[in-house]
């Protein structure tokens, strides 16, 4: 599958500069990444060989569980995308994010 992932904001956007007083890193605050079906979030009608175009929305801290390569990327829901998730571009794995109390981490 051939996945086209063009960028959405900045890169102040993407890396804001730290607030005052906020912590860096919460033992709370570590997300939990459940692979994906990626048929069941987006849906591709087109065929095999056509590229799928995908809004992403700038790239969390997390790597990629599966292929360990650079950092996943925000995929919110948009038209053939059914559910916010969590996107590798370089394994085109998708992932499900909550954090260790159960809540989810991508609704709004």
């Amino acid at each position: 599958m051939t996945v086209h992932v063009p960028e959405t904001m900045t890169n102040l956007a993407h890396n804001p500069p730290p607030l005052p007083g906020r912590r860096r890193h919460d033992p709370d605050d570590y997300l939990i990444l459940s692979e994906l079906n990626p048929s069941a979030v987006v849906d591709h009608l087109d065929g095999e060989g056509i590229p799928l175009n995908l809004l992403t929305f700038g790239s969390v801290r997390e790597a990629c569980p599966k292929c360990k390569h650079g950092h996943l990327k925000l995929v919110l829901r948009q038209a053939t995308v059914r559910m916010a998730h969590l996107f590798c571009a370089d394994c085109a794995s998708c992932f499900d994010a909550h954090y260790p109390n159960g809540a989810p981490a991508l609704t709004i």
